[in-house]
């Protein structure tokens, strides 16, 4: 797809649409969507924003194409925080599949296929273009951006978006959207407390969520959750601001931030939960002649 050869407006195209355009050709990436076809089907966004212009997005895509060609998960890491910058959103507003579905197809397929196809000789599975919000290619960058952002910091979007595991198990747990858990695992894997490895962030996450139906996190940890106030600012001032820098964090709204004693109230509890795991302990307590075989089963 070309420069020219695209929707100038990003819209919302309907699950049923999008299905009957993930033919085995474009998953395969042997023929691009019918964007054209597709556009029929879609609908105009509610206002005329120009949040709502390609062009940056684009531009976005391009560049993370071209700077992580050999290393496609990468990319990962560096565009979250950007899309969610450039393309400004409420909570609502992202719930919506249509816009991920639109962007997918129709405005970025080669992305897609880029991120999920390898050399273009793997298919892409059909959830990468139409999929739940924490599968599908662009809404799981949305929302780990959201979720894993401290205010108008968006470093700890970085460190969590560069852990694949984070994505595979984190991110779709809903303890996880409360904001002050999501920024103890980020500040955890920052300080060694989380090893980056596949198997300790899955323990991690799979004991915060255990203990989160006994231990109310909520009188440890308060939330100030949403300023409304602050995201409308935020989101209106994206047709003032020019691009989001590439060699640099954009900054996030003024909105969201876990403050310091927060965090120093919740991660001791955090690392005791972590550290207590039965099936942790169950590892620990383990004869060092055992078998591998074993292991493995256990």
């Amino acid at each position: 797809m070309s420069e020219l050869d695209r929707p100038r407006r990003l819209k919302s195209l309907p699950d049923a649409a999008a299905s009957r355009a993930l033919t085995s050709l474009v998953l395969e990436g042997r023929e691009d969507p019918p964007w054209r076809t597709l556009e029929k089907a879609a609908q105009p966004l509610p206002d005329d924003s120009e949040r709502w212009d390609t062009e940056p997005l684009r531009y976005l895509f391009e560049e993370a194409m071209g700077r992580f060609g050999p290393r496609p998960t990468g990319a990962d890491a560096w565009l979250a925080p950007r899309l969610h910058a450039t393309l400004r959103l409420t909570r609502r507003e992202s719930a919506d599949p249509g816009v991920w579905n639109h962007l997918a197809l129709c405005v970025a397929p080669d992305f897609v296929r880029f991120r999920w196809g390898g050399s273009g000789a793997r298919r892409v599975a059909a959830s990468r273009f139409l999929g739940p919000w924490h599968t599908q290619c662009f809404s799981r960058l949305w929302w780990a951006a959201e979720i894993f952002r401290n205010g108008q910091d968006y470093e700890s979007v970085v460190t969590a978006c560069s852990n694949q595991d984070v994505f595979h198990t984190s991110l779709h747990m809903d303890i996880f959207q409360y904001r002050p858990i999501a920024q103890s695992l980020v500040r955890m894997l920052r300080s060694g407390a989380i090893r980056p490895t596949t198997r300790d962030v899955i323990d991690f996450s799979a004991a915060v969520a255990a203990a989160g139906g006994t231990l109310v996190f909520e009188s440890l940890a308060p939330d100030t959750g949403q300023d409304a106030d602050a995201l409308k600012d935020w989101i209106d001032d994206r047709e003032r601001e020019a691009d989001v820098p590439l060699d640099r964090l954009p900054v996030g709204p003024k909105e969201g931030r876990v403050s310091p004693s927060v965090m120093e109230a919740l991660i001791p509890e955090l690392e005791k939960i972590y550290a207590e795991a039965p099936w942790r302990a169950r590892r620990r307590r383990r004869p060092v002649e055992e078998s591998p075989a074993k292991s493995l089963v256990d």
